[in-house]
């Protein structure tokens, strides 16, 4: 009987880790559960009527024109590291006249949708939710629902169709300001003849590419607006504290966990694109 008393102890904290583990697994299921769910519903209600037109236009201002300059400075910069760092690699070849379409595959592909949504969450994705987060804790939000004002119409919908309206808008800008900067380390800094560059970028690019890019901006849309949106919007249910603490956690959950489901969203968008 001792024996079996022992053994039973033993196994104890090998019970307890698997239990954990499938809490944790039944806690994030739920979320994504009620991730998607709240997705839904802010995109259902954007077409409910009378559409917002004036709210989607001042969030596509505050989304869109207010990050052209951070997007302009970061894709110039990018461009130019691309140049530079791919004639210094495709020189080794013989290969430099294929720097244009190196620089713009790379940017047009890959770097344009995921540093432009990178730089989108870093600037607009934070403040969004902050600002949902201190109307919830200043009780704004309740105020909503007792005017009998549906507060995800209100507050989320028009966050989320503007995203989806300017991210594909600011990453075919920071791809042509990037190819503008490759440009200028190819052609200007770098002495490569500006027909070469910009007929290989004619020859290489496809609108495959092209299309590839939007598609990646229109998902990371979705993920920053609704991860952001909904980090504010329940920030109240946060076990980490409650008030400006519960909004600095939600802002900084909001950011984190975006850039990483950016940058997984785009490995598995890669991978089902190329």
């Amino acid at each position: 009987m001792a024996a079996s008393t022992q053994e039973n102890r033993n196994s104890l904290p090998l019970l307890d880790f698997f239990a954990g583990i499938g809490r944790s697994a039944f806690s994030f299921i739920a979320e994504l559960g009620a991730v998607a769910i709240f997705f839904v519903h802010g995109f259902a209600l954007i077409f409910s009527l009378p559409v917002q037109i004036k709210k989607i236009v001042q969030q596509v201002y505050f989304i869109g024109v207010k990050s052209v300059l951070i997007i302009s400075l970061i894709g110039l910069f990018t461009g130019m590291v691309l140049g530079l760092q791919g004639y210094y690699s495709l020189v080794k070849f013989g290969s430099e006249g294929l720097l244009g379409a190196a620089v713009a595959l790379s940017l047009i592909r890959e770097l344009g949708p995921v540093l432009a949504a990178l730089m989108i969450i870093g600037r607009a994705g934070s403040s969004i939710a902050a600002e949902i987060g201190i109307m919830r804790i200043s009780e704004q939000i309740d105020a909503l629902d007792t005017m009998d004002i549906n507060p995800i119409r209100y507050l989320i919908s028009p966050k989320i169709a503007a995203s989806i309206i300017a991210f594909p808008l600011l990453t075919a800008f920071f791809d042509v300001i990037g190819i503008a900067g490759g440009y200028i380390t190819g052609v200007i800094m770098l002495q490569i003849n500006s027909g070469i560059f910009m007929n290989s970028i004619y020859n290489s690019v496809e609108w495959g590419d092209v299309s590839q890019g939007f598609i990646k901006s229109f998902v990371f849309a979705v993920i920053v607006s609704t991860i952001c949106c909904y980090q504010g919007y329940f920030t109240h249910l946060r076990p980490g504290g409650f008030g400006a603490r519960g909004v600095s956690l939600a802002t900084t959950s909001a950011v984190v966990i975006s850039c990483v489901l950016v940058l997984i969203a785009d490995y598995v968008l890669t991978s089902f694109l190329m």
